[in-house]
């Protein structure tokens, strides 16, 4: 390995060419099965905080620090399995639904991983089913979609109040990765925003119902649910890359200009709209004051009456000015304009961005190091713990280290790996050597074979 000046030149170098978007294009050709009869992607936002002061970027609320903070969102696609497909960097306050519409969509068709039909008839099959969160949660949206793209969604429904008689649901078998479950679910179609959808409800121990809808005409019910539930693998990928690839590392500092003919919300609206939320919090705190204090009159005699009625016309004359002060704020806040664009942002104020090639390049150098190590573990079956022990094996494996021996002569190159904690490691990696041998992998940019071996 390089050590890291050289690696930042290295980075840089590539970085320069300006080729990520590109590379992320032909892998997800390579990555994604051919001819899927269902095929289910999974969409999701991460936000990643800044700390920086070159950059001037607008809040974002960010749920693991329950904080609004300076941040960037990268959007990710993963397949059923959790293993990354494709991801792009928002430039403002992108929501995910805008993200999907915008630019996932187009990069799907450009990059030739799905195709949207011409002609769109009642009898035209869903092209994928995109599956996310309640974040994207509007039902015009769902229905865009399907009748301009073919595209089915799966997502959580919102604001449910009513629930299904629970002698309606039945039992499902289903599969949510190497687990096999019995949940009991029922379907019934539902009307959202004057449109029909498929509603699945599955039923828990503790009588929660959790309600699912979905565009897709003839998934079976269990299939809809395995879908959504399986949702988890993709958040699991996150979590696990925050842990063990510094999932939020900054490689190049810099930053780019965004177009200023972008529209954003006005950032003096915002503040007035904060103000008046917090005004209108401290007069209902009054407003409980007052009530409880009239409350008191009812105990009191007339004696005690006079100083509790003062303490009254104190507490509704400071709510009078409270309501004159969201008022003046409200009428303020009506006379500008809610959303603005850039360039009428003052220069110092207006949002720019992080600079997002070298992010790009090596978001993609993770996914393709995840993605290896997957396969590898994967290849763990035969291991009684394999489920609970495969990735920090394989991980030992990765941290080890090896001897390289290039045999010019006989076109090998023989990679030792120095042998491990336990003897039963050791088998389980002199039988991935064996697997990886088979594949007779040649060294790129060489003619020598790669052999592996263990000590």
């Amino acid at each position: 390995m390089p050590e890291i000046k050289c690696l930042r030149k290295k980075i840089n170098g590539l970085v320069e060419q300006n080729h990520g978007k590109e590379l992320n294009d032909k892998l997800l050709q390579h990555w994604l099965p051919e001819e899927e009869e269902n095929l289910f992607l999974y969409a999701d936002g991460h936000v990643s905080i800044y700390n920086g002061y070159l950059a001037n970027l607008p809040a974002k609320y960010v749920s693991r620090q329950k904080l609004c903070l300076s941040a960037t969102t990268g959007f990710w696609l993963n397949d059923q399995q959790g293993n990354p497909l494709l991801v792009f960097t928002g430039e403002l306050n992108e929501k995910l639904q805008n993200a999907i519409e915008d630019n996932l969509i187009a990069r799907l068709v450009e990059s030739k991983a799905i195709a949207i039909p011409q002609e769109i008839t009642d009898s035209t099959p869903a092209v994928c089913t995109i599956v996310f969160d309640r974040e994207a949660y509007q039902p015009g949206f769902f229905m865009r979609l399907w009748t301009k793209y073919r595209i089915a969604v799966i997502t959580y429904r919102k604001n449910v109040k009513d629930k299904w008689d629970e002698q309606s649901f039945k039992d499902h078998s289903i599969t949510i990765g190497t687990q096999k479950k019995t949940m009991q679910l029922c379907e019934r179609q539902t009307a959202l925003g004057g449109h029909q959808f498929r509603e699945i409800r599955c039923l828990t121990e503790t009588s929660h119902q959790t309600p699912v809808i979905t565009t897709h005409p003839s998934l079976p019910t269990a299939t809809v649910a395995c879908a959504i539930f399986t949702r988890w693998t993709q958040e699991n990928f996150f979590k696990y890359m925050i842990s063990d690839y510094n999932f939020d590392h900054i490689i190049s500092y810099g930053t780019e200009v965004i177009d200023e003919k972008k529209k954003v919300v006005n950032p003096e609206y915002r503040k007035l709209t904060y103000q008046i939320k917090k005004e209108k919090e401290k007069k209902q705190r009054l407003q409980a004051s007052f009530m409880a204090l009239v409350e008191k009159n009812f105990d009191h005699s007339l004696d005690t009456i006079a100083p509790v009625q003062d303490k009254q016309m104190s507490l509704v004359e400071t709510i009078e000015e409270k309501q004159q002060l969201i008022d003046a704020l409200i009428i303020k806040r009506n006379s500008m304009p809610g959303t603005i664009m850039l360039s009428e942002m003052p220069d110092n104020k207006r949002y720019n961005k992080l600079k997002t090639e070298s992010t790009l390049l090596i978001s993609i150098i993770k996914m393709i190091c995840y993605r290896a190590e997957t396969a590898l573990a994967n290849q763990i079956h035969f291991y009684n713990r394999a489920e609970d022990e495969k990735r920090m094996l394989i991980k030992q494996i990765i941290q080890t280290p090896v001897n390289i021996f290039p045999d010019y002569k006989n076109k090998t190159l023989t990679v030792t790996l120095h042998t491990l904690s336990t003897p039963r490691y050791n088998e389980i990696a002199s039988t991935i050597a064996t697997l990886l041998n088979e594949t007779e992998t040649i060294f790129p940019g060489t003619e020598l074979s790669l052999i592996f071996k263990t000590q």
